[in-house]
């Protein structure tokens, strides 16, 4: 068995605003194994990419906070470490491919310089073999002429090929952990399953464990060892891909599953969760699913359900699990 490669432990990301505290991140708990893509799934705004911007420190501040919890990548608390052993890290043992290549990538700036600017810091490459290295990576992440795409600007590329370039730069120091935050969002559906498959062939070749952060069940199916579900900043439930997608626990899961459209559906209009993600300002310290749940009960509108084993390798906060309930 793989052994532990990153541990997030009881981590707590929170913004201090005008309205009040916003608990992003709030007591947080996962693993990643090396070789492992263990995908973050929830809507928009429950704390995934701030859950993965706080693994490098990243959050901007103010307004935001790491307030407390450990996150430990091969032995170390990456909490504990300067703003210099953290850069050593960054895009060295750890790279991001961002939501966006677009805001992401440099204008001003050649894709060339920008991927051999991260080999000449960390690999101490001189300027002639960075190019080199720069165009092999870009050749292995299927960019024809990578040569003269070396000498060119951001602007100058289709939105695919940027996509690509970004995870060139990301896997240019042969990192042990891809951070993806939604790599695909911004893509058409050819291009989406194309950069899908390059992430998957790339890990093979590279023993490269990923974190995938997405709210498209599709590409958690394709691609996921492992998924955490989140909901308003907490994991509701964990499991192997495959028990999770064949025995889903929480409704909220469950709710995500259904929304999912299949072609043997004969329905008219695709199933949605009834009500609003809960405002993330003063949360009351009950289950943040409650309102929207069917199976909600009293208990739920009292307490915050624990995450709890229900086997072997499954978890989940509900209090439909929780014994003594």
């Amino acid at each position: 068995m793989a052994k532990e490669l990153l541990e997030v432990k009881n981590l707590c990301t929170y913004f201090y605003t005008q309205s009040g505290v916003v608990k992003s991140v709030n007591d947080v708990s996962f693993n990643i194994r090396q070789g492992e893509t263990v995908c973050v799934v929830g809507e928009s705004g429950c704390g995934k990419s701030v859950t993965s911007m706080s693994i490098l420190k990243l959050i901007p501040s103010p307004p935001g906070k790491i307030v407390s919890g450990e996150i430990i990548f091969k032995g170390k608390n990456l909490l504990d470490l300067s703003e210099d052993e953290l850069r050593e890290i960054r895009g060295n043992e750890i790279s991001v491919i961002f939501q966006e290549p677009m805001t992401s990538l440099n204008p001003v700036f050649t894709i060339g310089y920008q991927i051999s600017e991260s080999l000449m810091l960390h690999k101490k490459l001189s300027k002639e073999e960075a190019r080199k290295a720069s165009i092999d990576v870009l050749k292995l992440v299927g960019i024809p002429r990578a040569d003269s795409i070396f000498d060119s600007y951001p602007h100058e590329l289709s939105g695919g090929m940027r996509q690509r370039a970004m995870i060139a730069m990301a896997l240019s120091c042969d990192p042990e952990l891809l951070i993806a935050d939604e790599p695909t969002t911004a893509l058409d559906v050819t291009i989406q399953a194309q950069i899908l498959d390059l992430m998957r062939d790339l890990k093979k070749k590279l023993n490269t464990a990923i974190m995938l952060i997405t709210h498209d069940l599709g590409v958690v199916a394709e691609m996921a060892d492992y998924v955490v579900v989140m909901y308003a900043g907490k994991v509701v439930e964990e499991a192997p891909v495959h028990e999770l997608f064949k025995n889903p626990l929480h409704p909220y899961t469950v709710g995500l599953l259904k929304s999912k459209p299949s072609i043997n559906d004969k329905v008219d209009r695709l199933y949605s969760i009834p009500g609003q993600v809960p405002n993330p300002v003063g949360m009351p310290e009950n289950c943040y699913f409650c309102e929207r749940c069917e199976k909600a009960k009293d208990i739920c509108r009292k307490k915050q359900p624990h995450l709890v084993q229900v086997n072997d390798v499954h978890k989940v906060a509900c209090w439909l699990y929780e014994e003594g309930k």
